[in-house]
């Protein structure tokens, strides 16, 4: 992976724009702390009546904020200090290093090892290393010492993305791209020195990296990110690599008898032209029977799969559902018009290089992607710190489509919900919008459910299909069905909200990360309401809520 900022992102979308006409919002006993960007994952399911599910993660660095950095009063005049926002700008629960800028994972004798990149110089990209931490619950974490930084020729300008495999014997080792001083990208091995250790500490590299160069009619700058290692049901041992040939965006096939050399095929494995570069590739199988999930090498009947690529160009995640030949080492797509990078998205919001990693033990597939900032480079450089990863999704297919992936926080995120609150079947007239007292409304969970008139729905027809979150004028364009959701990161007065919606029509889609930093609704100004802006439509709105505690991100204790 090679990052730049996203050139677009659902943040665009004005956030200071007010909901309604109404000057301001009905009162309501309300008492908050800071809050700061937000992490959702929504699911919208039709018949005739709709019942939408939505996950927002609300985090914050501290809950406790005392002393002379005291939170100001709902009704203080004061704006808090650059001091003051560099404490709530960090997240509460998300993975993020202590400082500067932010790749395979494992599981490995009980924990679960995140491998990402990661410049320990400065807040920005560059310097390249592979970080390294661990966790028993993928929610609170261990930082452990720099797996591999940048040292030999092969890799001095950078230690790009790669994958980690272990295999049946209990071997492990990673792949990685290697960025040399003209930045050609080369493929590198390394090794864990001792593989019976839980924590995997030190890494040394292969003494004859690298082990792969660009092949013929390949950009030397266009080959990167080698994917874990698996054996297909022919016995035969391979590795996927994604790149470009001009414009069209592909994944190479290798094989390999000893996982140190490698044969690459003829044929790639699939290519989409238009496409441009494929990196961070990820070729996975889902059931079309249960919602197991299924190793690396699962293959036979009740078995589809699902091919993703990632591009720096404009940092988006595509995906697309298909079936796998193992024998000729061929992807084709269900639906060609759902193809690799110019169907479904993995998430329309910030999320960039996503990985996924097999867990044996839940039996779930899990997945990690980058989340890039939505600020400026001065204000990274004056936090010292920038980017994060996104909770840990689960992933499975939606069978109702065939076409779909359904992402859900994992489980371990609700060990640190408290004080839930519930609000059931409020009615939510036209243009409405409702506060909600949960207390302290700036790190929450929330899970909200809308129900839609079913007669309304017959009648469809008549919706928007151009309404889309980064071309329309967001939560303020008002139509016939939508939209309607939750506003959080919201100021008392609604001069300042990030809305959380849905608009009802067809071929509209939109599963969200974002990264958001509120000036106002902070602190005690921060507060939580239900809206619908909708124009005809009534709908009915049920929420739980939950606050959320902090998890830890620290040193491993030696």
């Amino acid at each position: 992976m090679r990052t730049t900022e996203p050139q677009t992102d659902l943040e665009h979308a004005p956030n200071h724009t007010p909901l309604l006409d109404h000057p301001e919002p009905p009162p309501a006993a309300v008492r908050n702390r800071l809050l700061i960007r937000v992490s959702s994952s929504i699911t919208l399911v039709s018949l005739f009546f709709v019942s939408a599910f939505l996950l927002i993660l609300l985090y914050q660095h501290d809950s406790t904020y005392t002393d002379d950095n005291s939170a100001p009063s709902e009704s203080s005049s004061q704006q808090p200090s650059a001091a003051d926002r560099l404490r709530w700008e960090r997240t509460a629960f998300h993975f993020q290093p202590a400082k500067n800028f932010i790749y395979g994972p494992l599981f490995h004798m009980g924990w679960y090892h995140l491998f990402y990149q990661y410049n320990p110089y400065a807040p920005f990209w560059g310097n390249m290393t592979w970080g390294h931490a661990v966790s028993k619950d993928m929610i609170n974490w261990f930082e452990l010492p720099i797996a591999l930084a940048p040292t030999e020729w092969y890799d001095i300008e950078g230690v790009l993305s790669g994958s980690t495999t272990i295999l049946p014997d209990g071997r492990i080792f990673a792949l990685y791209t290697g960025n040399t001083n003209d930045l050609e990208q080369l493929q590198c091995k390394a090794v864990p020195v001792n593989a019976s250790d839980p924590l995997l500490v030190e890494w040394v590299r292969y003494d004859a990296n690298p082990i792969l160069y660009a092949p013929s009619g390949i950009g030397l700058t266009d080959y990167r990110d080698p994917s874990t290692v698996w054996t297909g049901p022919d016995g035969k041992h391979r590795m996927i690599i994604g790149t470009k040939r001009n414009t069209t965006g592909l994944v190479l096939v290798y094989h390999t008898t000893d996982f140190t050399n490698y044969v690459m095929l003829d044929e790639p494995l699939h290519s989409v032209p238009n496409t441009d570069m494929w990196e961070c590739v990820d070729l996975y199988p889902v059931s079309t029977t249960n919602d197991s999930a299924l190793d690396v090498a699962a293959y036979g009947p009740g078995i589809k799969h699902v091919l993703k690529e990632s591009w720096e160009g404009h940092a988006m995640d595509f995906y697309s559902i298909g079936t796998y030949d193992a024998f000729n080492d061929k992807w084709t797509p269900d639906n060609p018009e759902l193809d690799v990078g110019i169907g479904l998205r993995c998430d329309y919001g910030r999320f960039f290089a996503s990985k996924s990693l097999y867990d044996p033990l839940k039996k779930r597939r899990v997945t990690w992607g980058y989340v890039a900032e939505s600020d400026s480079y001065d204000q990274d450089v004056s936090r010292g710190w920038a980017t994060i990863y996104n909770v840990a999704r689960t992933i499975v297919l939606d069978r109702k489509t065939g076409t779909h992936l359904l992402q859900w926080p994992v489980e371990e995120i609700e060990s640190l919900r408290s004080n839930g609150h519930e609000f059931k079947n409020i009615t939510l007239e036209p243009g409405s919008i409702i506060p909600l007292d949960v207390g302290s409304a700036t790190q929450l969970d929330i899970v909200a459910t809308f129900e839609v008139d079913q007669e309304a729905l017959k009648a469809t027809s008549d919706t928007n299909d151009e309404y889309g979150c980064t071309t329309s004028s967001g939560a303020a364009q008002r139509g016939s069905f939508g939209p309607f959701g939750i506003a959080v990161l919201a100021h008392g007065t609604l001069s300042e909200l990030t809305p959380v919606y849905f608009y009802i029509a067809k071929n509209t889609k939109g599963v969200i990360t974002s990264r958001v930093y509120p000036t106002k609704a902070i602190y005690e100004a921060a507060k939580l309401f239900v809206f619908n802006n909708a124009t005809t439509t009534s709908v009915k709105a049920t929420l739980k809520v939950w606050q959320m505690s902090q998890a830890f991100v620290k040193a491993y204790p030696f």
